[in-house]
């Protein structure tokens, strides 16, 4: 039996649940090959600091992240790259105060978006990628304060991946009864999300590399992440949305030509 340390935190519950069942089938897809498994996760929520000491000082053995994440840049880790979630954490969804919504309705373009201030907490990558794309950005607090931020009118929207806005805003915006869900606007860039496994434990890397093309190719891959959002374009409705492309600097060469494709997902 072997024990794998899986830390899930600083993360939407959806994700965790839904990271939590891709890494239970990729190795349920390699017990034959790599022997039986126990997952041990971790919910712990760190400090960008400490996150990104998840390999090197909390001696964790794998996590999911997004290809390219500048937390890791100084940290040895090994890169599963296979996107895992169809990059819907890239299509990127609006929540403002309910006052301002004709005021989005008339964004056409995105010109007039980035005279808007968006607010990111603190060490998220969506910051350096916005502050790229010559976006407005004020990047504080925490994932904890940002809808009390938001209301409070320090600046005029946030964004979610279109993966777990809705979760997100029903369990921490809605007690804001000045907030919604914008319904007019979607932002696209690059943003797939990927395992990193610890450089210390190069056989666990060679058994997600081997599980995630298993469960890509017998199809058990596309099916759990419709168990999880087959609806979501409809839901959404992502395709009656105007649609803004942004570049994503901090993306790895391998999955800079990800462009949008709601029949995809």
């Amino acid at each position: 039996m072997i024990e794998i340390d899986f830390w899930n935190g600083n993360r939407s519950g959806i994700r965790q649940r839904y990271e939590r069942e891709i890494l239970d089938a990729i190795l349920k897809a390699t017990i034959e090959t790599h022997g039986n498994y126990q997952i041990q996760e971790s919910f712990t929520d760190y400090s960008g600091i400490e996150e990104s000491g998840a390999f090197s000082e909390k001696n964790h053995h794998l996590l999911v992240t997004i290809a390219g994440n500048q937390k890791f840049s100084d940290e040895e880790k090994i890169v599963i790259s296979k996107p895992i979630a169809k990059n819907l954490l890239g299509y990127r969804i609006l929540i403002i105060k309910n006052k301002d919504i004709e005021k989005f309705k008339e964004v056409s373009d995105n010109q007039l978006l980035k005279k808007y201030a968006q607010g990111i907490p603190e060490t998220w990558s969506d910051a350096a990628i916005f502050r790229y794309n010559n976006f407005n950005v004020i990047e504080e607090g925490t994932f904890d304060d940002i809808f009390e931020q938001l209301s409070d009118g320090k600046f005029d929207y946030v964004t979610f991946g279109a993966n777990e806005v809705l979760p997100i805003f029903e369990t921490r915006a809605s007690k804001f009864k000045t907030l919604e869900i914008e319904s007019n606007l979607l932002i696209f860039y690059p943003f797939p999300l990927v395992f990193y496994v610890n450089p210390s434990m190069p056989k666990l890397a060679e058994r997600v590399e081997e599980g995630l093309k298993n469960i890509t190719d017998s199809g058990e891959l596309d099916a759990i992440f419709n168990t999880y959002y087959a609806n979501i374009v409809q839901v959404l409705q992502l395709d009656k949305r105007t649609l803004f492309v942004l570049e994503n600097p901090l993306i790895p060469k391998e999955f800079a030509n990800i462009l949008p494709n709601l029949a995809g997902l």
